[in-house]
């Protein structure tokens, strides 16, 4: 995602949705272990629920992620702290 991306998501988000909420992240990485634990760790081990799922063929696992932000901005770092990992999708 370029920053263009995360600022009209920032405002899409400000607009339509009220904090604190439940907000769904879906990413999709290559099926490698180390990179499905650095996105999990994004997230609250204790608030969050993860849940992965394989690709057909095995060479992708999608990560969806629900988790309680209390802000546009919470969301948005997220997203910046995904995009610096190696093969991160994000939906």
């Amino acid at each position: 995602m370029t920053q263009d991306d995360l600022d009209k998501l920032k405002a899409k988000l400000i607009e339509t949705t009220s904090f604190p909420s439940v907000y769904m992240f879906k990413l999709i990485v290559p099926s490698e272990n180390r990179t499905i634990a650095l996105v999990e760790n994004l997230f609250s081990a204790t608030e969050a629920e993860i849940l992965t799922k394989a690709s057909e063929n095995g060479k992708y696992t999608s990560i969806t992620v629900k988790q309680v932000v209390l802000s546009a901005d919470e969301i948005i770092d997220v997203y910046k702290q995904a995009a610096e990992i190696k093969g991160v999708m994000m939906l």
